[in-house]
């Protein structure tokens, strides 16, 4: 495995193959498997759990990492092409992503969506340059709408808590006090597509996901057996769930304007998780989220702190497939 950037890029025996190893390497870990190999791992953008898991995953299997974050003990790092390099970025991604390549064997990049233009961040115009400058092994650690890591360590989630895989699993827009990107939506959406599942998309008017990440995941429903459906009515989504993923993202009818998304959001605080969303959902219906989740904006200490959820559960997956994906690409 050359490039872990995207669900889609695998097929679903693949996908299977690759969460067997997991299992595998939990129940039997192969403690010197990475002797000698090094991990680069290059964040433009916060993390906690990613972060960690990748370092624990490589240290597990014996080999190293380094981390790099541009600004932060380094070099500011300029991303755009034929840019007039007068500002505070100091180096450019072509030579800088060359040089950190040439010191690992395998790199991960975390780069988020700029949320100016929606065409350049659907066509992951910054991730297609650093694959192109990335001669090593490279993994997506979440670029401008994809997040394969969280969308693996959700399968093996769902997996874990023996969800069928026709149930009816909700992916709901939730409040956040500002625009955040669609890459965990996105990759989500396609996530329980791919596994076969009954998806609907919950969100309010202004937030529909896009019409490529909706036909993406259709098209990997199609193959699976599951559909996929988008609605606003929050009420009718929820009926019958098994499953209910929260996730915030920002408006896409008014992408990049973030007068217009603040109008938008404003007068929806009550899209926040809480016990009565469940009333229609199955008796036993868990409670998803990716992390970090502001309590009591996107959902109730009472939900995140109950039965229902298995947003830790989630987290620990992490380490889990990242350890398959490294032992994969590097044993």
């Amino acid at each position: 495995m050359k490039r872990f950037l995207d669900l889609a890029d695998f097929e679903r025996a693949e996908i299977l193959d690759l969460l067997a190893l997991a299992e595998s390497l939990k129940n039997k870990p192969q403690r010197q498997a990475l002797a000698g190999k090094v991990l680069g791992l290059l964040f433009m953008n916060p993390s906690l759990r990613t972060l960690a898991s990748f370092q624990t995953a490589m240290a597990h299997l014996g080999g190293s990492s380094f981390v790099i974050t541009p600004g932060q003990g380094t070099w500011q790092l300029e991303t755009r092409l034929n840019a007039v390099m007068d500002g505070a970025a100091a180096e450019h991604i072509r030579e800088g992503i060359p040089v950190l390549a040439s010191y690992c064997d395998a790199l991960g990049v975390r780069a988020f969506a700029e949320g100016k233009s929606l065409a350049n961040d659907l066509s992951e115009s910054l991730f297609r340059q650093i694959d192109a400058l990335c001669d090593p092994p490279l993994i997506n650690l979440e670029s401008a709408v994809n997040h394969p890591c969280q969308a693996l360590a959700d399968w093996r989630t769902l997996d874990e808590l023996e969800t069928p895989a026709r149930a009816k699993f909700v992916l709901t827009w939730v409040y956040h006090p500002r625009a955040l990107p669609l890459a965990v939506a996105s990759a989500t959406v396609h996530m329980a597509a791919m596994r076969g599942m009954e998806v609907v998309v919950a969100r309010p008017e202004g937030f529909a996901l896009p019409r490529e990440i909706m036909e993406k995941a259709r098209r990997a429903a199609s193959a699976s057996g599951g559909s996929v459906t988008e609605t606003s009515d929050r009420t009718a989504a929820l009926k019958g769930a098994q499953v209910v993923y929260a996730k915030e993202w920002g408006t896409t009818a008014h992408y990049g304007d973030a007068a217009a998304d603040a109008r938008l959001r404003a007068e929806l605080k009550d899209w926040c998780v809480g016990e009565p969303w469940f009333a229609a959902a199955e008796p036993h219906a868990k409670f998803m989220h990716c992390l970090p989740v502001r309590r009591n904006v996107a959902a109730t200490d009472e939900i995140l702190d109950g039965p229902r959820a298995v947003v830790r559960l989630e987290a620990f997956n992490r380490l889990i497939v990242q350890t398959a994906v490294l032992h994969r690409m590097l044993s």
